[in-house]
């Protein structure tokens, strides 16, 4: 995320390029080998988790499965194909994210004790889009990224 509301997102990029969006085009335009190494990281680190379960007891094991497996492996290829700042601000996001999901997780566990197992999913859902995307409004209001000098391109 980079610039405040309403500035330039810094060297070379238009404003409001930190703008949340969803672009179909550019999933399906990913090259195959970048799908892949996502694909066998993760489940890499999803085997691992089922052995160490096995091994030393689920308790353990579920902690492997709250590793980010795809997240390494996203940026690595992130900051290779579009930069280093492309890449910090992805894993702002998962950063964003991630506390957004403990929001979801509180919210399960508190509600699920006295109410329906859809009303905990439900609310808890709201929780985390309500934690994440209010986490980045603020994040995005702080200027994060806008101070930030280094390669925009892959590689230099």
């Amino acid at each position: 995320m980079s610039g405040s509301a309403g500035h330039g997102g810094g060297r070379g990029q238009p404003q409001n390029a930190d703008r949340v969006r969803l672009e179909l085009r550019r999933a399906r335009e990913m090259p195959r080998k970048d799908l892949l190494i996502r694909f066998f990281f993760g489940a890499g680190v999803s085997l691992l988790a089922a052995v160490v379960s096995k091994l030393v007891g689920p308790f353990v094991g579920g902690v492997f499965l709250a590793f980010p497996a795809i997240l390494l492996a996203s940026l690595t290829l992130v900051a290779k194909e579009e930069g280093l700042r492309s890449a910090r601000d992805d894993a702002r996001g998962a950063a964003l994210g991630t506390i957004g999901l403990l929001a979801f997780a509180l919210t399960t566990a508190v509600l699920l004790r006295h109410h329906s197992a859809w009303l905990a999913l439900a609310v808890a859902t709201s929780a985390w889009i309500v934690v994440s995307l209010g986490g980045y409004a603020v994040v995005r209001a702080a200027g994060a990224g806008s101070d930030e000098t280094g390669p925009e391109e892959p590689g230099a």
